[in-house]
């Protein structure tokens, strides 16, 4: 059975860095892509930043610079790190991904982690 287990979040001053990790398993195949969301409280759940099976990736407009999205295929870990995080980043971050043969579209997302806070204090 498909698992995503998010952790690496905590609270950090406006500059500051962190990386969040994404275990995965349980999956029999490659999914097309997997994902880093984050959700504020009040606000829409926003696509943070994507990496595709081919190897490209796509980042977020709003974070685009400061965070990167990579993978460990030896660990089974997905990463995202943060550079100059700003109170605006504060927010719970959940990795996804589609199941076998889906789409990338938030919509699409199957499975989830349970979540990690990111706190940003200014």
């Amino acid at each position: 059975q498909e698992q995503l287990v998010e952790s690496g979040g905590g609270s950090v001053q406006t500059g500051g860095s962190l990386r969040l990790s994404c275990a995965v398993s349980g999956y029999t195949y490659i999914p097309y892509c997997m994902a880093w969301f984050r959700q504020a409280p009040g606000k829409e759940r926003e696509r943070v930043a994507t990496l595709y099976t081919r190897g490209d990736t796509f980042v977020a407009p709003s974070v685009s610079g400061r965070f990167t999205i990579s993978k460990d295929p030896d660990k089974n870990t997905l990463y995202l790190s943060m550079y100059n995080l700003k109170p605006e980043d504060t927010a719970t971050y959940y990795c996804a991904t589609p199941t076998y043969g889906g789409r990338c579209g938030a919509d699409d997302m199957k499975y989830w982690g349970q979540g990690t806070q990111v706190t940003v204090s200014s």
